[in-house]
């Protein structure tokens, strides 16, 4: 998974600039996934245009590789859309998260050193302090971050590419469910995943995260059967 929303360079992304297209990519990408971008809001892509302050060309690269990974649907007009999840789209991102997201949490068990184990504490407790203030961007970003370097220390990138696929589906409708019920109530099976890494217990990691998962799709979930009829995503 992508490190994203930090300023400062690591060791696996290197300190070079990026080419344009792929600096558009990354922002349009940013946008859906921490909710600039609502499920079901239509926009132009003269607007992204505008609104990246970038080329036409380098815009159209973006939305059609965003398309091709499920985070954008082409609408008429020159207009695009975030997907709207259904209950059945609902299932399928819980099967399929509780099936690889676990195995990511095992594997970076047994590679995991200190200095892993302290970058996600800081992720962790800065994610706490967005939890208790009410920040919602703050939540979004280091939720994602916090899961991003655990799959990164994992070390598998079949398995971190696929994940991060599901995360541009789903995470937008997360930003819907902390409007809908704020930070407070926010599921977070984090302080037990670390305790499993530090103790090097496999097995406990991937219990915590499956639960982690399965507790953020029930949110995601509850939103939509607490929607009105105009509101229901699908």
């Amino acid at each position: 998974m992508q490190l994203l929303r930090n300023p400062a360079p690591t060791e696996h992304q290197g300190s070079g600039k990026q080419p344009a297209h792929q600096h558009v990519y990354q922002q349009l990408r940013d946008r859906i996934l921490f909710g600039d971008l609502a499920p079901g809001q239509a926009v132009t892509i003269q607007g992204l245009v505008d609104d990246l302050e970038a080329g036409m060309t380098p815009v159209r690269e973006a939305i059609r590789r965003l398309t091709s990974d499920g985070a954008l649907s082409m609408l008429g007009n020159r207009r695009v859309i975030v997907p709207e999840l259904t209950e059945s789209c609902i299932e399928q991102l819980d099967f399929m998260r509780q099936s690889l997201e676990p195995q990511l949490a095992r594997l970076a068990t047994v590679r995991i050193d200190e200095r892993g184990v302290k970058a996600l504490k800081a992720q962790d407790d800065a994610l706490n302090t967005a939890i208790s203030n009410g920040d919602i961007p703050g939540y979004l970003t280091h939720n994602y971050q916090f899961h991003a370097i655990l799959y990164d220390i994992a070390n598998a990138p079949i398995l971190a590419a696929t994940v991060d696929r599901l995360w541009l589906r789903f995470a937008p409708s997360l930003r819907v469910v902390c409007g809908r019920y704020g930070t407070l109530n926010l599921p977070d099976k984090h302080a037990d995943l670390l305790v499993a890494l530090r103790a090097g217990n496999e097995e406990a990691a991937g219990q915590a995260m499956a639960e982690d998962v399965h507790q953020g799709m029930l949110q995601i979930r509850a939103s939509l059967e607490a929607a009105s009829p105009a509101e229901r995503f699908d």
